[in-house]
């Protein structure tokens, strides 16, 4: 029964298209079968191929081993992509989440155009996150669950280092973002800066790319 129970769960996931909750699970198995047993059990039956179960935020789903990304990828032209600033802003996001407007300003050393973060909501990678209790009470943001969906992450714990980030292009060479500050350094003291980043260098590269 216990392998039956497993199998199920096993089905559930490979049929759904979007990642599972144990509790969703369950609302679709017997009262009695043990969700939680059969993901881990699961997990690691498949932690010797070429497809792994992974949990992303709570979430349950099958994917692709990160090993092998470059035996299953293609060589094909690429139509589409972020700009630059896209890319700093959401590894600034993604490494000091959650993070307000003016303090991604003051890490990129510009000040950050509306249409940029409209990118990066529209691509489901980022969202916004709860107010700080400070002066203003500022809005924070945070990386999406489809993030780490799209990058293979079980949780944002498992981000690469940044040098690991510069050598796979996400994070720009420039020294604002070479010499990113330690979260007890950040922003100490700091005025965000005066100097706006075109359309041309931003808002405009970024919708026609991506």
């Amino acid at each position: 029964m216990e392998m039956e129970n497993k199998r199920i769960v096993e089905a559930l996931l490979f049929a759904s298209k979007e990642p599972l909750s144990a509790q969703e699970l369950h609302e679709r198995v017997a009262e009695d079968v043990d969700v939680g047993a059969c993901l881990l059990a699961l997990k690691e039956d498949y932690s010797e191929r070429g497809i792994h179960l992974i949990e992303m935020d709570g979430r349950w789903a099958f994917r692709t081993a990160v090993d092998l990304a470059d035996a299953l990828s293609v060589e094909k032209e690429e139509k589409k992509k972020l700009s630059r600033a896209a890319l700093e802003i959401l590894s600034i996001i993604a490494y000091h989440q959650p993070v307000t407007k003016a303090e991604i300003e003051n890490i990129r050393g510009v000040a950050t155009n509306r249409g940029t973060l409209d990118v990066l909501i529209e691509a489901g990678w980022v969202k916004p996150g709860k107010r700080r209790e400070t002066l203003g009470r500022p809005l924070t943001w945070v990386t999406t669950t489809d993030f780490l969906d799209h990058f293979s992450l079980e949780s944002v714990m498992d981000l690469p280092g940044l040098d690991e980030m510069k050598s796979a292009g996400l994070l720009d060479r420039r020294p604002a973002i070479e010499a990113l500050p330690g979260e007890d350094d950040l922003f100490a003291g700091q005025a965000p800066p005066e100097r706006v980043e075109t359309e041309e260098e931003n808002h405009q590269e970024d919708l026609e790319e991506l």
